[in-house]
């Protein structure tokens, strides 16, 4: 087969700065895309601000012969973002493709966890790639071609002590993910997740270092590529890290139909009501609506 390719496609990569999303975008640019290099330059925990990690990168998809420009707005910002999207649409004219990488940190307790702490996170992993999808989402419609990315987590899939912000806007962009994938078919915008495990700024602190020697961000990067390429899937949960890949899916049980049901049937039901065999990965939630109406038919 053909190699994946790129070329007269555009790409916008958020937090593009280092770690995930500078392998992505140096990727993108060496198979041919015209790369936006978006990053605001802040701190783990999204204080500060500089141009210079941005800039740096484009210097390096430039110097290897490449496209690219940089562009610091920050992605909860609607001013800024509406401005990168201009900006690439006045030089390029077109957006095949957004790969939503920003993200922060503030990790604590809930019990220690401040509500701002809370809100912080998720303006940035969730609304932080709302608004440049909403911003760009009409683009795509017109030229009938897009192709999204979102970065999960398997603390937001599992969960994780200390990261209740973070967990609950990873998962919250699956829940995104599971409706814009419907959304976006008829107009051939696919949308997928990554769920990388990579070592990066954000979980440098986390894993001994001869783990995180094995977990280069440029491991997690081709299933990217793929997920973001022509013939890619459409509402994939990719888990990637140290070469490793594998698909995450949100199962339901067949169940079991209690007709007269009271919390003591529920109890003493369980172990039923949870026998993995016959369940099944929901294409969408009418899914789930027919498994109860066959239930209630008795078939």
């Amino acid at each position: 087969m053909s190699d994946i390719r790129f070329d007269g496609q555009v790409v916008i990569v958020t937090g593009a700065g280092g770690g995930l999303g500078r392998s992505h975008a140096l990727e993108f640019a060496r198979r041919g895309a015209k790369v936006v290099v978006n990053d605001l330059g802040g701190s783990v925990d999204g204080t500060g601000g500089s141009s210079a990690a941005a800039d740096a990168v484009v210097a390096e998809i430039t110097a290897a012969g490449g496209e690219a420009i940089a562009d610091g707005a920050s992605v909860t910002d609607d001013a800024g973002v509406a401005n990168l999207v201009k900006r690439t649409m006045d030089k390029w004219g077109r957006i095949d493709v957004l790969i939503a990488n920003a993200g922060i940190l503030r990790d604590k307790s809930f019990s220690k966890m401040e509500l701002a702490d809370f809100e912080a996170v998720m303006s940035v992993h969730l609304m932080g790639t709302v608004k440049p999808l909403k911003a760009i989402w009409e683009i795509m419609k017109a030229q009938n071609y897009g192709r999204v990315v979102v970065t999960t987590s398997s603390t937001g899939l599992y969960g994780n002590f200390g990261q209740a912000n973070y967990g609950a806007a990873k998962l919250a962009l699956v829940g995104l993910m599971n409706t814009m994938k419907i959304e976006g078919g008829k107009n051939d915008i696919r949308f997928n997740a990554i769920c990388p495990v990579a070592a990066t700024r954000m979980t440098e602190a986390l894993m001994p270092p001869q783990v995180l020697e094995r977990l280069g961000p440029e491991h997690v990067t081709p299933g990217v590529v793929y997920l973001a390429s022509k013939d890619g899937p459409n509402g994939a949960i990719l888990t990637a890290g140290a070469g490793v890949f594998s698909i995450a899916r949100i199962y339901e049980t067949d169940g079991l139909y209690l007709p007269t049901a009271t919390a003591e049937q529920v109890r003493d039901s369980w172990d039923k009501i949870g026998d993995p065999a016959g369940q099944e990965a929901y294409p969408a939630g009418h899914g789930q609506t027919q498994k109860l109406m066959r239930k209630l038919s008795g078939s």
